[in-house]
C-alpha cells in the first residue's frame, strides 16, 4: 500500500522499448520526475509524489531496464538520447505542452538536456546531483574491481550493496540501503553493464547548459561520494541556475532529507503557479488556548486513552479547545462521542489498512511494517504541518505519531508549539535472536536516541503510559543503552490509563446475560488482523461449548471486520462501551494487545491471549507487563486447534485471578503533565 495511488498508469513505447509511467493528482504545472540509473526503480520518489500530487499534476517515469519496463542489453538503448526521448513520449501521450522536470544523478543529465534541446516542452528544471562526467575505468571490461563487467556479473548483490552505502553516506541509513537492495536486485548485472557502457557520450556539458533559458534549481549534498559538488557548481555557473547545497546530505537527498528536499521543490514549483497566501487564523488576545491531539489509528486503544486524557485536561484547563488529528476507523469513533475532529483527517491515509495489507495468517511483522509506511507516515506529517502554519495551536500532542517525533527532530525549525510525545513502548526489538530486521531495528533505535541527544527540545514533555517497572530491560541494540534505562533517564511516568470502574452486576443485567451463564468474550482490536483468530474461534465453538456447558459466546469484530452470523454466537462490530463487555465477560480469549489485556487486568477478568507471531510489542513489551501483573495464559495460534482453545479457556476459568492492582489515576497525571505546557 502507498501513500497515494496513481490515478493513471500507462506506459510508452519508443524505439522499441516499453517503458511505464504513472500519474497523480491534477493542478499546474505538470511535473515529470525523471528515472535514473536502474539500479533503483521509480520508488526513488514515494517521497514527492504525495506531496507534489496535493497541488499539482505529478507523473513519475519508470528507467530502462527496471520495475516493469524492458530490459534491453543492448547499449544504445541507454545513450541519454533514448531516455529524453522516453520523457518526451510520455508527456505527448499525457498532452502535456510544458512541464517542470526533475532528475536525479544520472536523471539529472536527463533534465539538462531535456531542457537545452527541447526548450518548448521545459518550464523549469530541478536538476540534483547531476551525473557528469560519467567516467568508465579503462579496466572495465577486464579488471576484477568493484566497477567492473566481472564483479557486477559475478557478484551483482554485493556490488549493489556497496554502491548504495556510497549513495547514502548519512547515519542511520540501514533501512535505505535495504530498501534499494530490493530495487537493485529486480533489474540484472547484465543490464547494469549495457547502461554503463550507454552513458559514455560526449554531451557538451558547458554548451549543453548554457544554452538552458528556464530556470533551473540545483541541489547537492555536500556529502555525495558519487558526485562531486564541483559538478552543480559549474552547471549553477552556466545556466544561471540557483544552486542549494544540502548540510549533510548525500547523494539523493530526495530520500534521506525529505521533508528539507521537498520544501525545496515546491518553493520552486510556486515560481510557476504561485499559491494564494494561506487564511491564518491568528492568536488574540483573549483567545481561548487549543491544543491538537495526533492519534495513531492503528487500533482503538490510543483513542481509548488520549480521551480519558483530554477528559481530566479539560477537567484542569476548561478554557482549552481541543481538536483530532485521526485516520479512520478512530476519527469515526471521535466524531461519534462528539469531538471536534479536525477536518484534515479526512486526507490522511488508512494506516490500519497499511498493516492489514502486510499481515499474515495471525502474524504481522510490527517493525516491518511501520518501515514500509514511511512515505505513509511522511505525506502526514506534511499535512500536520500545513495544518499548523494554517491554524496555529497552543499545544501538539502526539500519541505514538511517528512521523510528528521523527520528522520534527530532523527539522526541528518547523516545530510551531509546545509539543508532547505518548507512548507504550520505547524500543523496537527483535522477536527471535535470527530476526531479519534486527540490523534495521537497532538502527532505529540508535537514530532515536541520537535525535533526543541532538535535540533535546523537541519534545517538551515525553510520557510512557505505564510505570518505570513496565519496562524490558533488553538492549536497544549493540552498544546501546538498554530500554528501562533509556527510558527512564527521558521520559515521565504517570501510569497506565486505565478505564473508570464498572459495576460487573450492573454491566451483567444490562447486557441481557442470565445470572450464573458463563460468558466468553472474544475480541481482536481495531484493525483487520485479528480475523484469523476469529475464524479460529468460531471453529472451535462446538469444543468450547463441551468444555463449559451452556456457555455464552460473545464475537466483537471491531470497526473493520464483517463476519456473517453464526448460530449460537453473539457478534458485535465496534464497541465504544466495550469495558462494560469486558467487566461482565467471565473469561476472555484475546489477541495479545496493549489496550484491551490491561483493561481485563484492571477488571481482574482470567483471559487467554494469542499474540500476534512476528509482532514484537505483544511479544515482548506487553508480555512482560502481563507477567508483571501476573495476569494472562499465552496460547500460540498455531497450536489453537478447537481442542487447545477449549483448554485454554477451561483453564483459565478455574485459574483464581490474583493480579497486581492497576491504579485508576493515570489519566489524571498525564493530564497534570500536558496541561503544564499550555501557554508556554
Amino acid at each position: 500500500m502507498r501513500a497515494r495511488e496513481p490515478d493513471v498508469v500507462g506506459a510508452v513505447c519508443h524505439d522499441g522499448v516499453r517503458v511505464p509511467y504513472e500519474v497523480f493528482g491534477s493542478g499546474d504545472p505538470t511535473v515529470l520526475l525523471l528515472p535514473s540509473w536502474p539500479i533503483v526503480d521509480r520508488r526513488q520518489w514515494r517521497f514527492q509524489v504525495p506531496h507534489l500530487a496535493r497541488r499539482y499534476r505529478t507523473a513519475v517515469l519508470e528507467t530502462r531496464g527496471q520495475g516493469g519496463a524492458d530490459r534491453p542489453t543492448d547499449p544504445a538503448a541507454y545513450t541519454d538520447a533514448a531516455h529524453v526521448g522516453d520523457a518526451l513520449a510520455v508527456l505527448d501521450e499525457l498532452g502535456v505542452e510544458r512541464a517542470v522536470v526533475a532528475g536525479v544523478s544520472r536523471g539529472g543529465r536527463f533534465a539538462l538536456q531535456l531542457a537545452a534541446r527541447h526548450p518548448d516542452r521545459v518550464q523549469g528544471a530541478v536538476i540534483i546531483a547531476p551525473a557528469f562526467p560519467t567516467v568508465v575505468p579503462p579496466d572495465f571490461e577486464t579488471g576484477s574491481g568493484m566497477v567492473s563487467r566481472r564483479r557486477w556479473l559475478a557478484d551483482h548483490a554485493g556490488f549493489a550493496e556497496w554502491y548504495l552505502r556510497l549513495m547514502f553516506p548519512e547515519a542511520h541509513s540501514e533501512t535505505a540501503v535495504a530498501d534499494g537492495l530490493e530495487w537493485a536486485l529486480q533489474t540484472t548485472p547484465e543490464v547494469l553493464v549495457a547502461t554503463y557502457t550507454g552513458i559514455v557520450e560526449d554531451c557538451a556539458v558547458e554548451a549543453t547548459a548554457r544554452s538552458v533559458r528556464c530556470p533551473v534549481l540545483l541541489v547537492h549534498g555536500d556529502r555525495d561520494g558519487i558526485v562531486p559538488l564541483a559538478v552543480s557548481e559549474d552547471l549553477a555557473r552556466w545556466s544561471g541556475g540557483e544552486l542549494v547545497v544540502m548540510e549533510g546530505s548525500g547523494h539523493v537527498p530526495q530520500l534521506r532529507d525529505p521533508v528539507r528536499f521537498n520544501g525545496l521543490l515546491t518553493g520552486f514549483l510556486e515560481r510557476f503557479a504561485p499559491r494564494p497566501a494561506p487564511v491564518v487564523r491568528r492568536r488574540g488576545i483573549g483567545r481561548p488556548p487549543r491544543a491538537l491531539v495526533v492519534t495513531s489509528s492503528i487500533g482503538l486503544g490510543h483513542a481509548a486513552r488520549d480521551l480519558a486524557i483530554v477528559d481530566e485536561l479539560s477537567a484542569l484547563r476548561p478554557d482549552l479547545q481541543v481538536e483530532w488529528l485521526a485516520g479512520e476507523p478512530v476519527a469515526a469513533a471521535f466524531a461519534a462521542r462528539g469531538e471536534c475532529v479536525h477536518p484534515g483527517s479526512r486526507l490522511l491515509v488508512s494506516e490500519s489498512a497499511h498493516v492489514e495489507s502486510l499481515a499474515g495468517e495471525h502474524d504481522l511483522r510490527a517493525f516491518d511494517a511501520l518501515r514500509r509506511m514511511d512515505d505513509i507516515l511522511l505525506s502526514h506529517f506534511h499535512l500536520l504541518d500545513d495544518v499548523l502554519a494554517a491554524d496555529p495551536v497552543d499545544l501538539v500532542v502526539a500519541d505514538e505519531g511517528w512521523e510528528v517525533d521523527r520528522y520534527l527532530h530532523e527539522n526541528p525549525e518547523l516545530k510551531r508549539a509546545p509539543f508532547a510525545w505518548l507512548t507504550d513502548f520505547v524500543g523496537w526489538l527483535p522477536v527471535t535472536d535470527a530476526d531479519p530486521d534486527a540490523v534495521l531495528i537497532a538502527d532505529r533505535n540508535a537514530e532515536m536516541i541520537d535525535h533526543v541527544a541532538r535535540h533535546p527540545t523537541v519534545r517538551d514533555r515525553s510520557v510512557f503510559v505505564g510505570e518505570r517497572a513496565d519496562l524490558v530491560d533488553l538492549p536497544l541494540g549493540p552498544g546501546l543503552p538498554t530500554v528501562r534505562e533509556w527510558t527512564t533517564a527521558h521520559f515521565a511516568f504517570p501510569g497506565y490509563v486505565a478505564p473508570p470502574p464498572v459495576d460487573r452486576a450492573e454491566a451483567r443485567a444490562a447486557l441481557g446475560y442470565a445470572e450464573g451463564e458463563t460468558v466468553c468474550l472474544v475480541t481482536v482490536g481495531g484493525t483487520a488482523v485479528g480475523l484469523p483468530l476469529l475464524r479460529r474461534v468460531l471453529a472451535a465453538r462446538p469444543a468450547l461449548v463441551r468444555a463449559v456447558p451452556g456457555l455464552r459466546l460473545v464475537l466483537v469484530t471491531g470497526p473493520r471486520i464483517v463476519l456473517e452470523p453464526h448460530p449460537g454466537v453473539d457478534l458485535h462490530g465496534y464497541l465504544p462501551d466495550l469495558r462494560r463487555h469486558v467487566a461482565a465477560c467471565d473469561v476472555a480469549l484475546v489477541q495479545g494487545g496493549l489496550t484491551t489485556t490491561m483493561e481485563l487486568v484492571a477488571a481482574h477478568r482470567p483471559f487467554v491471549s494469542v499474540p500476534l507471531a512476528g509482532h514484537f510489542e505483544q511479544r515482548i513489551h506487553v508480555a512482560h507487563r502481563l507477567r508483571r501483573h501476573g495476569a494472562g495464559a499465552q496460547l500460540e495460534f498455531t497450536e489453537a486447534d478447537p481442542d487447545r482453545i477449549a483448554e485454554a479457556v477451561l483453564t483459565a476459568l478455574r485459574t483464581p485471578v490474583d493480579y497486581l492492582p492497576v491504579p485508576r489515576d493515570g489519566a489524571a497525571r498525564a493530564a497534570a503533565l500536558l496541561a503544564e505546557l499550555v501557554g508556554r
